[in-house]
C-alpha cells in the first residue's frame, strides 16, 4: 500500500517551509507577497504529487517557487529596475531557453554529477548536506558526528575538487580516461 499525498507532502514539502521562506525573503523584495507565493508553490507541487511524485521532492518545490517568480514579474505591466534585478537574482533566462541551452545545460549536470561522484565519500556527504540539502555548517556536523571545522574543511576541499575535475588539466585527463574506458567496453562487446 503506498503512502497517502497528504503524508508524502508533509514528510517531503512542508519540511523545507522553513527554508523556502528563508529563500523568499532573500529574494522577492514585496514580503506582503511571501504568503501567496508560499500558497501558490504549494498547490501547485501537490497537484503535480497527485499525478506523479517528483524524485527530488526539494528541487522540485524550489524550481516550482522560481518559476512562480518568474510569471509574476512576466506579467507585471510596468516592470520596475528592481523587478528586473530580482529576476537577474533568480537566474533565469525567461525568453533565451533555447533547445540548445537545454541541452547545454544536461550536458554541464551530467559532467557535474560525474565530477561530484568522484569526491571522497565524506567530503561528497558534506557538500551534499552542506550545499545541496541546504544545511547550516552546525546541522551537518551533528548530523554526521564531526566537528564544524571538520565540515568546513570538507567543504572547501570539496570545492577545489569539484573546480579541479571541472575545470582545470585533471578533469580534461579524467574525461578522456572515461571515454577510453567506455570506448574499450564497446570494443570487448563487440568483440
Amino acid at each position: 500500500m503506498s503512502e497517502s499525498l497528504d503524508t508524502w507532502f508533509t514528510r517531503e514539502i512542508l519540511a523545507h517551509e522553513a527554508s523556502l521562506m528563508r529563500y523568499l525573503r532573500r529574494i522577492w523584495l514585496d514580503h506582503a507577497e511571501l504568503p501567496d507565493l508560499r500558497q501558490e508553490a504549494y498547490v501547485r507541487v501537490y497537484e503535480a504529487a497527485a499525478k506523479a511524485r517528483p524524485l527530488a521532492p526539494k528541487s522540485f518545490l524550489f524550481t516550482t517557487v522560481r518559476h512562480l517568480m518568474a510569471d509574476r514579474v512576466r506579467r507585471q505591466r510596468i516592470v520596475s529596475i528592481e523587478t528586473v534585478a530580482d529576476l537577474e537574482t533568480l537566474d533565469v533566462l525567461v525568453d533565451e531557453i533555447t533547445p540548445e541551452r537545454r541541452t547545454s545545460a544536461r550536458q554541464e549536470l551530467r559532467r557535474l554529477s560525474r565530477a561530484f561522484e568522484r569526491l571522497p565519500e565524506k567530503c561528497r556527504n558534506v557538500v551534499w548536506l552542506r550545499k545541496v540539502e541546504d544545511l547550516s555548517q552546525r546541522e551537518v556536523a551533528q548530523r554526521l558526528g564531526i566537528a564544524e571545522t571538520t565540515v568546513e574543511k570538507h567543504v572547501a576541499k570539496g570545492a577545489l575538487l569539484l573546480a579541479e575535475l571541472l575545470f582545470g588539466a585533471k578533469a580534461d585527463a579524467l574525461e578522456n580516461a572515461a571515454a577510453e574506458s567506455n570506448h574499450d567496453q564497446v570494443q570487448r562487446h563487440r568483440d
